[in-house]
């Protein structure tokens, strides 16, 4: 008996482990991972993850709830799509990565976490809903934020995405067990002059001192 609990005990942590990770030649591959939770709820969670490789990013940063506001609500998305399905995609408007309601929520939280934030941390959000089915599904929106030197960087990773709920795991209120795989998606800011590469990373922010300052933004400075 206690042979057959401590190979079932094995084979539970070879499972977890395999599903936990994305495997390679070399092993598990290394993510981002939670160090703070700073503010969890029933409508939106906001923690701070610890970059794996250098990142250096400018944080702490003090940014208002109301400027990010004003950044946030200037991103809109395409799915990205492979060809053909992408000429069909080009042909509708880029949506609107978030709601006002949606903003209202987060946008408090996000401000305290850049203030919080270390230079190798980044802002991970999730935004809750009742899904489709409440009584099985969630509906989640989650990406992450931050600051390198005049950019403000966003990722989208999963949008309005209905995350199963099973009942073993209802006292999580972010994800099942293994929540599905990030989508992939291309970010959009208006007005286009703001959105930039920024060399360290070779990625699209958006330059956003420069934004706040314009007279696009009601009350910019």
């Amino acid at each position: 008996m206690i042979r057959g609990k401590i190979d079932w005990r094995l084979c539970a942590v070879s499972g977890a482990v395999v599903a936990g990770c994305t495997l390679s030649l070399f092993g598990c591959a290394r993510l981002p991972y939670t160090v703070q939770t700073v503010h969890e709820d029933q409508r939106a969670i906001v923690t701070l993850q610890q970059e794996v490789e250098p990142a250096r990013y400018s944080h702490p940063v003090q940014i208002s709830p109301q400027d990010l506001g004003a950044i946030l609500r200037s991103f809109s998305f395409r799915e990205k799509q492979k060809l053909p399905l992408r000429w069909f995609a080009e042909e509708a408007p880029p949506k609107r990565v978030f709601r006002q309601d949606e903003l209202e929520v987060l946008t408090p939280y996000l401000a305290e976490a850049l203030q919080k934030a270390g230079p190798e941390e980044r802002i991970h959000f999730t935004v809750l809903a009742p899904g489709m089915n409440p009584a099985l599904e969630r509906d989640t929106t989650d990406g992450w934020i931050a600051v390198r030197g005049p950019y403000f960087h966003l990722t989208l990773e999963h949008y309005h995405g209905q995350f199963s709920i099973r009942k073993e795991e209802m006292w999580d209120l972010r994800y099942p067990a293994i929540p599905p795989e990030p989508g992939t998606f291309l970010l959009y800011f208006e007005p286009n002059r703001f959105w930039s590469t920024d060399p360290a990373a070779n990625e699209r922010g958006v330059l956003y001192r420069d934004f706040l300052k314009s007279a696009i933004v009601p009350g910019g400075k």
